[in-house]
């Protein structure tokens, strides 16, 4: 029966080289991760605390909304994981169960711009019925232009805040959430220039294609992006509405 062991120990360059290389992979992966996912899992907190508690204007979770009940399915039922692959900046994937058929645009305004300055975006484009979000904004399903009567629905891409520039269309949209209350939009037609005012901010599923629907008791606005940051399971709405001057 051996009294002692003795454990031979390897202290050798090579071998602390090889430890604290690893060491060091370990803790960059744990950062990545967390550089990675931090946005979304705050986001997902906040929205949850602040965005779908102080919800004033109730989206109805139904399968065919009364203004919109010609709507037929054209991309299947909605499903984040066979919906993932797809190229989300095209902005028809956004509401899945919203028909296509006949949404052309008969306005005679193809685009104008879209200034929000708390979120410094000064100017961006606006494609009246567009369908690549990597190069524009999109007036999705446009049925009005922005001062007449009705609900223009704007959308806009969005990315991992670590991504963001106001420049470029692809995260141009990335701290939509960052507005408040009393925030202010500027829209310009031409020489017509439109002022609304943020009133409203909620979370709805890619099925509640409610948020589209027309409004003809006055002038609104619907800014429309995916969240959490750097993904597609929700859209995040922010509500606006034309000021008087």
């Amino acid at each position: 029966m051996s009294v002692h062991v003795y454990v031979k120990k390897d202290n050798s360059p090579k071998k602390k080289a090889i430890n604290y290389f690893s060491y060091f992979s370990l803790i960059v992966g744990v950062l990545l991760l967390f550089w990675s996912f931090y946005p979304i899992l705050s986001f997902e907190i906040y929205s949850r605390l602040f965005l779908k508690k102080n919800l004033k204007t109730p989206v109805p979770n139904l399968d065919s909304p009364a203004s919109l009940s010609e709507a037929s399915t054209i991309l299947g039922v909605f499903n984040i994981f066979s919906n993932n692959l797809r190229d989300y900046t095209k902005a028809s994937l956004w509401f899945p169960s919203v028909s296509q058929t006949g949404s052309m645009s008969t306005l005679s305004v193809k685009e104008y711009t879209l200034s929000i300055p708390r979120l410094n975006i000064k100017d961006a484009k606006v494609v009246v019925g567009g369908e690549d979000l990597s190069k524009s904004l999109i007036h999705y399903l446009p049925r009005s232009l922005p001062g007449e009567y009705g609900n223009v629905a704007i959308f806009g891409h969005s990315t991992l805040p670590q991504l963001y520039s106001p420049k470029d269309y692809k995260s141009i949209f990335t701290y939509l959430s960052s507005l408040e209350t009393g925030d202010v939009i500027r829209v310009k037609i031409g020489d017509l220039k439109y002022e609304y005012q943020v009133y409203d901010m909620f979370v709805v599923d890619p099925d509640e294609i409610s948020v589209l629907e027309q409004q003809k008791n006055g002038s609104f606005l619907t800014l429309i992006t995916c969240v959490p940051p750097g993904t597609y399971l929700e859209r995040l709405v922010i509500k606006a509405k034309l000021r008087l001057l």
